[in-house]
């Protein structure tokens, strides 16, 4: 992303302080562009970033690295109908979303 709405980094210190992402498969409801996504995402071992803005969705396809292509994965979906029928995530994480 080109815009740093947390130069000091509090968010991720706070965020990793609540959860140890090493090798879990995390659920993002809300990811918007990814601007939390990628504090987290090289730890884990799967992400699932699921949002309603597709625009947004597109942004974080963009930014989302290359090393992470496989590891990261983003899907149009409202949090009242998630689309994982059988999928278990360890993580859920929901942050600035309604």
């Amino acid at each position: 992303m080109t815009i740093q709405n947390d130069p000091e980094r509090n968010e991720s210190k706070h965020l990793h302080t609540l959860a140890d992402f090493r090798n879990k498969r995390v659920l993002e409801v809300g990811c918007g562009e990814g601007r939390l996504t990628w504090q987290y995402a090289k730890e884990a071992q799967l992400t699932v970033g699921i949002d309603t803005d597709t625009d947004a969705l597109r942004v974080a396809e963009v930014d989302r690295a290359s090393d992470l292509e496989h590891k990261v994965l983003f899907t149009a979906a409202a949090s009242e109908y998630l689309p994982f029928s059988k999928e278990t995530f360890d993580i859920a994480v929901l942050a600035w979303s309604l």
